[in-house]
């Protein structure tokens, strides 16, 4: 294929996020940002990573994402790398929702977008946004294969036994109530990577891998293969998030209804904007988090140890799942960066094979490195993720499939 080019768009429901890569060497050419799309002044945010162009930002009315992908374009043209050169081979889309009919990256067509469509009630907040870029997408060059990389697609493995809720089976069914799991991108990509530091075949290592930003999930992949996930049908389930709750009992909501007298949107916003670390110590930042109990800040600490000690039981319960454990990766935002988050999730967990050295756990590197000691078991990693290469490369070669089109 002559064309080796990849655009990867991450479309929001007010910003889209984009980098343009070659796939012969998985570098990237250009990445940007348009955010607060529709609103009053938009601002866009492009860095040309070749020919010595330097970032550029401007702040102005961007109405819709139409107006926002012909920016992007217009952007990438004054680099030299324009949406209609001949080595554009095709434009990947992160997609929130595949549910269970997409368990591979897909081109996109009509039948395609109509699923997508189908299922924004499992997706309200993502899918329609994503559907928006596709289509904006599709208008700007009709031509060029569009491919869908779905967050859900790397968990569709699990068994059922892992995916389904003890809840009356025709009512799931109809509803479409089970584990979906997101992140996906994120946990596949980690945990081959976490293979490669260990020099083994993903198919060989049994992974643990943390994704910790403001969002959370744990993933427990047996051989390249994802067998549970922390998040569920929506991304509230799991763990303890920057504004998300993570696992709560489900009477809690027919409880602040009947006794609070909050109507179910405001119990979704309590759960999704107001829990989690936001609402536990009124920060969702961990570096500042740790400032405050540096500072002898008691609600900070409390949160801290509440978000730890839920890291502990999915670390556990995991652990049980895989009953052999290679290796436990860190990575995203909080994962890859916060040292003390590392370090107690960790501690404690010596019977297990676990330990962490406290120096190689202190360097800060865009490396994927080992930070346990020499004597432990279970490696403990860090490993910064790449959702944009991993769609660039599920893309790719989908696209190589389809054969050259010139």
């Amino acid at each position: 294929m002559s064309a080796t080019r990849v655009l990867v768009l991450n479309s929001g429901s007010s910003s889209v996020k984009y980098q343009l890569l070659d796939m012969r060497d998985s570098s990237r050419l250009a990445v940007g940002l348009v955010e607060r799309i529709g609103e009053g002044t938009s601002r866009l945010k492009h860095t040309p990573l070749t020919g010595g162009g330097e970032e550029r930002e401007r702040e102005e009315p961007i109405a819709d994402h139409e107006a926002a992908l012909r920016a992007v374009a217009d952007e990438l043209s004054a680099d030299g790398l324009g949406l209609d050169s001949p080595d554009l081979a095709a434009i990947g889309h992160r997609v929130v929702h595949g549910g269970l009919k997409f368990t591979e990256p897909t081109v996109i067509t009509d039948a395609v977008l109509a699923e997508i469509q189908r299922l924004v009630p499992v997706a309200p907040l993502h899918n329609p946004a994503n559907i928006t870029g596709i289509r904006t997408a599709q208008a700007l060059r009709p031509d060029l294969p569009q491919v869908a990389v779905f967050d859900t697609a790397f968990h569709t493995t699990m068994p059922e036994s892992a995916a389904r809720y003890a809840i009356d089976v025709a009512t799931a069914d109809e509803h479409r109530v089970r584990r979906y799991g997101f992140h996906g991108t994120s946990h596949a990509y980690v945990s081959r990577k976490t293979a490669w530091l260990l020099g083994k075949a993903p198919e060989d290592v049994n992974v643990i891998v943390l994704h910790l930003g403001n969002g959370a999930s744990a993933s427990a992949v047996r051989g390249g293969r994802c067998v549970e996930t922390s998040m569920g049908l929506t991304p509230l389930e799991g763990l303890v998030m920057g504004t998300r709750s993570g696992d709560v009992d489900p009477a809690v909501v027919f409880h602040l209804a009947r006794v609070g007298g909050m109507s179910i949107d405001e119990v979704d916003t309590l759960l999704n904007k107001k829990s989690g670390l936001v609402g536990l110590c009124g920060d969702n930042d961990m570096r500042e988090i740790r400032r405050r109990i540096d500072g002898g800040d008691e609600a900070a600490a409390l949160a801290f140890d509440i978000y730890i000690h839920r890291l502990k039981k999915y670390i556990g319960a995991y652990y049980a799942v895989l009953g052999r454990v290679d290796a436990i990766a860190f990575t995203a935002g909080v994962g890859e960066n916060a040292a003390p988050v590392r370090e107690a999730a960790v501690a404690g967990l010596e019977e297990l094979g676990l330990a962490v050295d406290g120096a190689l756990n202190a360097v800060r590197s865009d490396e994927a490195r080992l930070i346990s000691t020499e004597y432990a078991r279970v490696a403990v990693a860090v490993v910064p993720t790449d959702e944009e290469l991993e769609i660039a490369r599920q893309t790719y070669a989908l696209v190589a499939t389809l054969g050259d089109p010139s």
